[in-house]
């Protein structure tokens, strides 16, 4: 399943696409549900996994956002 959706952190929003099924799996972030996602913030990309890293959390902010991600779909 897709879910579109935006987070409001310290100001900025981040934009978020992820991809995420019922069950974890060994494609997912951590072995969990979430196989695929893309964030930007204010029109940067910040995050993108895609059955592996290819963009990673470089900040404190983008950090959060991955960690309320993963609370919620993870």
């Amino acid at each position: 399943m897709w879910t579109t959706g935006a987070i409001l952190i310290k100001g900025k929003v981040y934009k978020y696409q992820v991809k995420h099924y019922v069950e974890g799996s060994q494609f997912g972030i951590e072995n969990g549900k979430i196989s695929k996602l893309f964030v930007t913030r204010e029109g940067e990309i910040v995050l993108t996994y895609e059955r592996g890293w290819d963009i990673r959390p470089v900040d404190e902010d983008s950090e959060l956002c991955l960690a309320v991600l993963m609370k919620k779909y993870n």
